[in-house]
């Protein structure tokens, strides 16, 4: 299962092994026999960071959709959801960046008599 969630896709052919230190690529040969075998149009995934939110690849029988905006308030990427109509036409609603929020100063001052 956690091959399936952390697998990426990649310009190679063929299955590799992930630069992120989790699952495997695959390639767009793996991804179109997966879609073939199953019944499939396109595998839609998640967990892996698209500056514009989300990005298709692999002639288009994979996108990615990455919800999380400006991911770690250090990124600045967009986020989007992918909305799939009754016909399966695609709609993607796109999201800015979040800024970063000002976080309460919760240090305590040095009183005087320590400087």
């Amino acid at each position: 299962m956690c091959d399936l969630l952390w697998s990426d896709p990649d310009d190679r052919c063929g299955w590799g092994i992930s630069p992120r230190g989790a699952g495997y690529t695959f390639g767009q040969d793996i991804a179109s026999q997966f879609n073939h075998t199953n019944g499939l149009t396109l595998i839609s995934r998640a967990h892996q960071l698209v500056m514009e939110g989300f990005n298709w690849c692999q002639d288009k029988n994979v996108v990615t959709v990455f919800s999380a905006p400006n991911y770690c308030y250090r990124c600045g990427n967009m986020a989007a959801i992918l909305e799939i109509g009754e016909n399966m036409e695609q709609n993607f609603l796109q999201f800015d960046p979040a800024p970063r929020q000002i976080e309460p100063d919760t240090t305590r001052k040095t009183p005087d008599y320590f400087l």
